[in-house]
């Protein structure tokens, strides 16, 4: 088991790489020349070499791939404080304040928020300082014993940020993969009460959906069929939501499982000293079903 570091420790290293940071910015060619636009695309392919480290539990390359996006982080925070925008200290200490804020259940009494416009209350909650005396003990709710009871109240909460979100929906950003994107537009709904009020209801909307994406394809609409397809997805990513399964991960297993399997009747194929075209189904077939108990 790793020794774990102290806070101090912790505080060190994180100034070590803003050392590191400003001076490759200084000093390093590449460095020197990227901006917002073009650092951009490498944040995104790092973000997703994170998500698969995460799919495969993989810690050491977790902590890699966590050190990549950090490093973009105090990256975009540079670059704002170049501008005379903002820095890394604001980036910080404005995620604290919202943390902060959203979980109004815990008491922050004693505790600093540099927002001008916040403070905190008498019941030790995150409020805008024209609230102050809005808030009493009266009307304080109790704090949620569960993740889910957490969950239920999250969109209300986010809804008080003044800054925030003009809507529920608006937050879900438009560049999200699809699939994951329906996942959390049906999640941002759920957190404001519309939902099935039985997981098990959601079948027959399944079922509906199916049935109207077969009567379109039998009609070889592709427009509507299209359409149909893309309700039918929805309906069972609507599923596994409510049967707590992300379908991105399920997904993405399949995905490896598939590659692996297809992988082994191209290595038979390799054996037998033929091309993966020239084997027969039959074939494929069985090495399928070799893989599979492999």
């Amino acid at each position: 088991m790793k020794t774990l570091h102290t806070k101090e420790e912790k505080l060190k290293a994180f100034a070590r790489l803003l050392d590191v940071q400003e001076r490759l910015r200084k000093e390093c060619p590449w460095d020197r020349k990227q901006t917002n636009e073009s650092l951009r695309p490498n944040t995104i392919e790092e973000t997703f070499e994170l998500a698969d480290a995460l799919l495969k539990n993989d810690s050491k390359n977790i902590c890699k791939e966590l050190g990549d996006v950090m490093e973009h982080v105090v990256f975009y925070s540079m670059l704002g404080q170049e501008k005379e925008e903002f820095d890394v200290a604001d980036v910080c200490n404005a995620q604290s304040d919202k943390l902060m804020f959203r979980h109004d259940f815990i008491d922050w009494t004693g505790w600093e928020v540099t927002r001008q416009d916040m403070a905190v209350n008498a019941n030790g909650q995150v409020v805008y300082k024209d609230e102050l005396k809005q808030q009493t003990s009266d009307n304080q709710q109790a704090a949620p014993n569960t993740a889910t009871q957490v969950e239920s109240t999250w969109e209300q909460r986010k809804q008080r940020e003044r800054d925030g979100n003009k809507s529920v929906l608006s937050g879900v950003p438009e560049s999200l993969p699809s699939l994951i994107k329906a996942y959390r537009i049906q999640d941002k709904a759920r957190n404001v009460g519309f939902d099935w009020e039985e997981k098990e209801q959601v079948w027959d909307k399944v079922y509906e959906e199916l049935g109207e994406l077969k009567a379109e394809l039998q009609k070889e609409d592709k427009e509507r069929s299209a359409e149909e397809f893309g309700d039918f997805m929805f309906s069972l990513i609507n599923a596994a939501r409510l049967y707590h399964i992300n379908p991105d991960n399920a997904l993405e297993h399949t995905n490896q499982k598939f590659i692996k399997r297809f992988d082994y009747i191209e290595k038979k194929a390799r054996e037998k000293g033929v091309s993966i075209k020239d084997l027969t189904l039959a074939e494929m077939d069985q090495y399928w079903e070799e893989a599979k108990k492999l």
